[in-house]
């Protein structure tokens, strides 16, 4: 094992605090923590519990404002389908800046709750950065679990939201993602608001308006929004 890596890992095993706090030091924040670890009720732990900080813009707004707009952020090549695409943090901000305003439009806002069943593409890291740009909370259930397994995510989380895909690509097959959804919005008590659906090209799903629509459809008529 790598000594520098070894030194990092028995740190953060040994003084978890202190390490943290490390961590802290090279993050952006509205509100700097005072607070790093409340241990007073465990097992449940508090991190910087008095700061504020926006896990979207530690991931993509503060790159923009710091020169590097046009630095490579994401790199999707998919072994399955071939399909490859980079994306600077600048054309992946306004994506996920638009698609948060695509939430908005669906009444999501700070605290509410988002499942997200996708396949790993872009559309997936749009999703979840999305919901941290305006402080929804994001649930991600792998994408061609069991109906039954996405149904027990959703009634542990009440999202108001489901984002999905169409489809998802396996080495061989095709698995279609609508007919499982469908089945766990039966299976679960709690019921969803709305469902976002981005379509696969050549395998599109057939949606039951209004509370079925598209990806496309969501983005029709939102707007940039900032981080909060």
């Amino acid at each position: 094992m790598n000594r520098k890596f070894s030194e990092i890992y028995s740190s953060s095993i040994n003084n978890p605090e202190e390490f943290w706090k490390k961590i802290s030091d090279d993050m952006f924040w509205f509100k700097k923590p005072t607070k790093i670890l409340n241990q007073s009720n465990p097992p449940f732990y508090k991190w910087y519990e008095d700061g504020v900080t926006n896990t979207c813009y530690n991931a993509l707004d503060i790159h923009i404002d710091q020169g590097r707009s046009n630095r490579i952020a994401l790199i999707y090549d998919s072994p399955v389908t071939g399909n490859k695409n980079i994306f600077t943090y600048k054309e992946l901000r306004d994506k996920v800046s638009k698609f948060a305003g695509a939430l908005q439009n669906q009444g999501i806002s700070k605290g509410d709750r988002v499942a997200i069943y996708m396949p790993m593409i872009p559309e997936a890291v749009i999703a979840m950065l999305a919901c941290g740009r305006i402080g929804a909370v994001h649930s991600v259930v792998f994408g061609g679990f069991a109906s039954n397994e996405l149904a027990s995510r959703i009634d542990d989380s009440k999202a108001k939201v489901l984002i999905t895909a169409s489809c998802g690509f396996e080495p061989g097959r095709t698995v279609e993602y609508k007919p499982l959804v469908d089945e766990a919005l039966k299976l679960a008590s709690h019921k969803i608001d709305k469902l976002i659906l981005f379509q696969r090209q050549g395998h599109e799903a057939v949606l039951k308006a209004p509370k079925e629509i598209s990806w496309e459809e969501s983005l029709s008529n939102a707007k940039n929004v900032d981080c909060v």
